[in-house]
């Protein structure tokens, strides 16, 4: 490695060390003048450069949002009330575009593939972000950050930017949240009071066996253990780094010491959880169309029909889901993995420009708001004031018409460290945050990106296989040995020697380049 490129990787990851000690909260050019399909003009350069610019330095544009969640009832409305203000801001307005969570990763697929013209869309490391950048989804925003993202520079961690980056350059704007990552579940606390359960004892997923044997005796209104798939090997439940882009093979463990890199399913954490998770499915714990449903677990807990989800944990998670679902002071939630940083972390959620958006800058200039503009962000995430939800300084409270907008997705846009708190949690919630940042096991791989270029027609090869055998093996849904023994086989063909090949040849190389 060159001794500049050593040099900033060392930065790099001593930036991102740095972040386990002190609070989150420290703190492609567009086509200008075109034409859009909907009959707005895209704006002239804008003169502004803090995210901000009034109505004459800008043209009218409408900036269309896509991310994954449950359409809300009152979205037009909160739409209108977006507009006045973003009018006033930046001369724009905005088409919320949510999809749900089941149907998410088809459609937005095609979405991409068919190159349809939108602004902003979610993204994260989770969720194929490496893939999409790989297909010329996104634009670089090195360039849209300095000048209309003065605030994303001014409040965001380095540390997130920097870990997000893919070949040294930024495609998605990370959200400012927590930074380490922890897996476990949240439950029905007001079913095990009634039934008696002692949840103290719960410290592995193994524990929950007996838990959820009673649950389904005692109430079989409830499914145990709702899930789409993943359950225990989640990627942060089961704590795999797979070094930038979790649909692609090739992972080590992020709570170990160890660089070899492997296919997931070859690592015996992997068969031993995927085992569990089959015997839960055939005692009948886990939902019987766990790999089809595209009802999201957060629909499920609405529907008042769950007893546990496995989430990737946080401060507040319970409460977080409660307010969403209806059931304020009715969840607990128990940390069961060792918490972790990792490229995952800083990636994890994102909001990316779009390549086919017709002005680029102005699709900056509204995620600099998230991060900034308390009274934007706080109305996208929770609706208008005296409608949605009352308040009364940094606390809320719901109303009769919170259930129409209230899409509990706080953790994609922008600063969490804007946003309000519900009533029905910690009113210490950020500085928790803080806390729970620290002392966080860091992964080996810590900055890593893998760029799947060299590979790609490999990586395409997989995905279908993926898509294939990875939902029905990991909820459970089918035979392990006979299954699993097949999955291996078809992503052989597919090439994943070759990927993983090619990953373990990247990462040593980024070894190399910290020594």
């Amino acid at each position: 490695m060159k001794p500049v490129k050593q040099k900033r990787t060392m930065l790099l990851l001593l930036m991102l060390a740095a972040v386990l000690v002190v609070s989150a909260c420290s703190g492609s050019k567009g086509n200008n003048g075109e034409e859009t399909a909907n009959g707005n003009s895209s704006s002239d350069k804008p003169a502004a450069t803090d995210g901000a610019a009034s109505e004459t330095d800008l043209k009218p544009y409408k900036i269309t949002m896509v991310y994954p969640g449950a359409p809300q009832t009152d979205e037009k409305k909160v739409e209108e009330a977006l507009n006045k203000l973003l009018t006033e801001k930046i001369n724009a307005t905005i088409d919320l575009m949510p999809i749900d969570w089941g149907a998410w990763d088809d459609k937005i697929n095609l979405m991409i593939a068919s190159r349809e013209e939108v602004d902003i869309i979610f993204t994260a490391q989770w969720n194929g972000h490496a893939n999409n950048v790989a297909k010329g989804a996104f634009i670089e925003l090195g360039e849209l950050i300095e000048q209309y993202g003065k605030g994303i520079l001014d409040s965001l961690d380095p540390a997130f930017l920097e870990g997000a980056k893919i070949n040294g350059k930024n495609y998605g704007v990370p959200t400012n949240k927590e930074l380490a990552a922890a897996g476990g579940i949240v439950y029905r606390k007001d079913v095990t009071d009634e039934l008696g359960i002692d949840m103290s004892h719960v410290k592995t997923p193994q524990d929950l066996d007996a838990v959820y044997a009673a649950v389904k005796e005692k109430r079989p209104d409830l499914t145990p253990l709702y899930t789409t798939g993943g359950v225990f090997n989640s990627h942060f439940f089961a704590n795999y780094d797979f070094l930038g882009d979790s649909t692609i093979p090739g992972a080590i463990l992020k709570d170990q010491d160890g660089t070899k890199v492997m296919p997931v399913e070859q690592i015996d954490r992997y068969k031993e959880l995927v085992q569990l998770t089959r015997d839960y499915f055939k005692k009948g714990y886990i939902n019987a169309d766990a790999a089809t449903t595209q009802v999201s677990s957060s629909d499920a807990w609405k529907a008042g029909t769950v007893f546990s989800t496995v989430e990737p944990m946080k401060p507040g998670k319970d409460a977080e889901i409660a307010s969403a679902a209806g059931l304020t002071g009715k969840l607990a939630q128990i940390i069961m993995t060792e918490k972790t940083v990792a490229t995952s972390e800083t990636a994890g959620s994102m909001l990316g420009i779009s390549s086919t958006s017709k002005d680029p800058a102005r699709a900056m200039m509204l995620i600099n708001l998230l991060h900034t503009d308390k009274e934007i962000n706080n109305l996208l995430n929770f609706g208008i004031e005296g409608d949605h939800y009352t308040r009364n300084g940094e606390i809320i409270s719901a109303t009769g018409n919170t259930a129409n907008y209230n899409p509990g997705s706080a953790w994609m846009f922008g600063s969490q460290f804007l946003n309000y708190v519900w009533d029905t949690e910690d009113p210490d919630k950020w500085a928790k945050f803080k806390e729970f940042n620290e002392n966080a096991k860091v992964s080996p791989a810590l900055g890593f990106v893998f760029n799947s270029e060299p590979v790609k027609a490999e990586v395409g090869a997989i995905a279908n296989v993926i898509r294939q055998y990875q939902r029905a093996l990991e909820s459970g849904s089918v035979d392990v040995e006979k299954t699993l023994a097949e999955y291996k086989a078809k992503l052989k063909d597919a090439g994943v020697e070759k990927v993983v090949a090619e990953k373990q040849k990247q990462f040593d190389e980024f070894l190399a380049g910290k020594k």
